[in-house]
Formats: structure tokens, sequence, C-alpha cells
């Protein structure tokens, strides 16, 4: 049997974003809440697992972000240099919900995200919130294992090289990096760089560079393969290329992928990371993306699962097979054009 592993926060020590390692019931002290719009499912949903924290876990402080429908007696968390140390993240709502969790974390490494979906379907939904209760006793005992899903990192540069705005390092995503001609009738031309060397000079309506957590998103729809979470990769995929042979490309973590918009494009490229735009390019102006050094550590559904839920053909705690399961039951992977009615009485 493997040993099981403390979880790593110090980030100059991360594992890479495939490895598994097992939370540390002793170092969660704070917890903070992170849920989409209060309705009163969430409302509701919030009430208990509060009610159950401050009845099974009086010592832990729990937090919230600063918004107008903060839950009562909760601490205000704010994210930044200077805030509250926060050992694991709880999410409510959808997939849009953890990617906004993750963008609260900019700088440094990110606590262990504990997700639960609020009757929505998502990739990153492991858990039901009706199951709040056991996964967070699994946590505090110490049996979840994460997975460390890949972030990225984006620098913005002018025509002259010089950096625009912030750091790459505040720029932290997710999902993907999605340079698009927006509302302009005319073809984004962006020239694609890999590790400094020149690719390809792209006429389309833009590009996309995900993570594989992100390749069952924007990309997928782009007509970009599905990529296992557990891989470090980066995904590049046109965007209605204009040349029939540009297909998508999946590079290696390591890589460094440059996308300039050309001196001779007749539109400026809208720039939207994960789903919110951030900037617009124009001619001669560039964004780097790289693989962050600050991935996310999701905590499986699989690994806090009773030895009864891994009989037969299931997998056995500590093993990540909540891909496999998504992409039948959400992406309906390789489903015939059968109906519901004929499969209901087919003898196969």
């Amino acid at each position: 049997m493997p040993r099981r592993r403390t979880l790593i926060t110090d980030s100059s020590q991360q594992p890479p974003p495939h490895a598994l390692r097992s939370t540390n019931a002793a170092t969660v002290k704070g917890i903070l809440i992170v849920n989409k719009l209060r309705t009163k499912p969430v409302i509701d949903a919030i009430d208990s697992f509060l009610q159950h924290v401050r009845t099974n876990y009086p010592n832990v402080r729990v937090f919230h972000e600063d918004r107008k429908d903060i839950p009562q007696n909760v601490e205000v968390w704010r994210p930044g240099e200077d805030a509250e140390k926060i050992d694991l993240v709880i999410t409510l709502g959808g997939d849009g919900t953890i990617l906004h969790a993750s963008s609260l974390f900019k700088v440094g490494a990110v606590p262990p995200v504990l997700s639960f979906s609020m009757g929505t379907l998502g990739f990153l939904l492991p858990f039901h919130v009706d199951d709040f209760a056991k996964a967070l006793e699994s946590v505090f005992q110490g049996k979840a294992t994460v997975l460390y899903r890949m972030r990225l990192s984006c620098t913005f540069l002018d025509k002259d090289g010089k950096l625009m705005g912030n750091d790459g390092e505040d720029w932290q995503v997710m999902n993907e990096v999605a340079l698009h001609r927006g509302s302009s009738p005319h073809l984004n031309t962006i020239d694609a760089y890999v590790d400094g060397q020149h690719l390809t000079e792209a006429v389309s309506d833009g590009l996309i560079v995900s993570t594989p957590t992100g390749s069952t998103a924007y990309s997928l729809s782009a007509g970009g393969p599905i990529v296992h979470p557990s891989l470090s990769a980066l995904v590049l995929t046109p965007i209605c290329p204009r040349s029939l042979s540009f297909r998508p490309l999946v590079f290696p973590a390591s890589s460094s992928i440059t996308l300039r918009i050309g001196e001779r494009s007749r539109a400026s490229a809208g720039v939207s990371m994960d789903g919110q735009v951030s900037h617009v390019l124009g001619p001669g102006e560039s964004v780097t993306v790289r693989a962050s050094l600050h991935p996310i550590p999701c905590i499986n559904r699989s690994s806090i699962a009773e030895p009864a839920e891994a009989q037969g053909e299931g997998v056995v705690p500590g093993k990540e097979d909540d891909w496999v399961r998504d992409i039948n039951n959400l992406l309906q992977y390789n489903a015939t054009f059968r109906s519901k009615a004929l499969l209901r009485h087919s003898r196969t």
C-alpha cells in the first residue's frame, strides 16, 4: 500500500500537476466559502454548512469573500499578500464558481479546493452538496487526496516588448487563454511562437491556449483534443482557421507559447481568460503563456469513496477516476445515435 503524504503548501516544493497527495487535518484552521449568487438553495446550503462546521469543528475559522450577500457570522476575506491564511476552499455552484475561486489566488500556492454542485453538472464538481458532511469528515480525518490541476501564467507585452500592466504572475488561468476577433468583421492575423521559435502565422477567428482541465471547455468546442487532467501539457487550438491544415497541437508543459498580433492584422484581438475579457491587443502586441508554478489542488470524490462504492468495476479509494466518469456521463463520449426508447428495449 502506498504511504499517505501530507499536502505540500510551499509552492517551491509543490509536486507536478499529476501528483496525488493526502490532505492533512492538522493544517485546516481556516475555510473560505466561495459561492454563486445567493439563491434560496444556496442560502440553505450555506446555513447547513455553517451549522455543521460550528458544531463539529468549533476551532475552525470560516471566511467569505467581501460581497453584498455575505452570510452572517462569518469573517470577511479579501485576496492579496496580506490576506488571512486559508487552508481549505469550499465552492458551492458550478464550474464557473471554481474558476472564480482560482482567480482569488493570483499569487502563491492555492489551498485545496472541495467543490460541491448546486444542481448543475460540470467537470470540476465531484461532490453533490448533500454529501458535504461526509466529504468534510474525510478531509479532517486526512483521508482525502487531491489532484493538482495545472494553471497558466500570462505575460502581456507591448510593441516594444515591454510589460503591459501587472507582471505575468498576476494572471493565473485554470481553463484557457483565448484570443478572438470579437465583433470585428475581419479575421485575426496572429503569429504563434513556441519557445521563441516561429511556429505559424494563423489567420483565423482566434487561437486558444488551454490546460488539460480546459481541454473539455472552449478548446473542445473549437475541435481541440480531450486531455486527461493528470497530464502536464499546453493545448493550442485554432478557432475557425482559414487553412484546413491548421490542426490543434499539444506541447509539453515546459513550453512557452507567445501569441503576437501581426502587423498586417486588420482586427485587434480581445483576450479572454477563463471567460473574462481582460485585454485588447493591437498589432505588434502579444501575450506569452506558460505553465504556472501554482496549480490548483482539487479534492477527488474517488479518494474518499466508501469501500462498498469501490467494489466490482469501481475504483478503489485514492485512485483518480472522476475524469473517466465525467467524459462518459457529461460528454456522452462515443455514444451511438440510438434513441432512449430503443435502448430501454435493447437486449445488448
